[in-house]
């Protein structure tokens, strides 16, 4: 999946879209970090403020949890109660 720098989607979605794709397919699996903002940022050649907004739907979605000077982790099963 591509991210379509003219399309009429916000290229913030588009970026949720295939980070919530690699979530579905396993390449980032339940309870494991996801690449770090820089390396996103690099990867899709955006801005921190774009992974962010795309990194807030996908945490608006129960797809992630970020840890304080962790990372940002796949939500997985009793995620939320390790949290608490």
């Amino acid at each position: 999946m591509s991210i379509d720098l003219l399309g009429p989607e916000p290229i913030y979605r588009q970026i949720a879209a295939v980070i919530a794709q690699r979530i579905e397919d396993g390449t980032y699996g339940p309870r494991r970090a996801i690449p770090s903002e820089a390396a996103l940022c690099a990867e899709f050649d955006v801005s921190r403020n774009t992974v962010r907004a795309a990194l807030r739907v996908l945490a608006e979605q129960g797809l992630i949890v970020s840890v304080m000077g962790r990372g940002t982790f796949v939500k997985g099963d009793g995620q939320a109660a390790a949290n608490e």
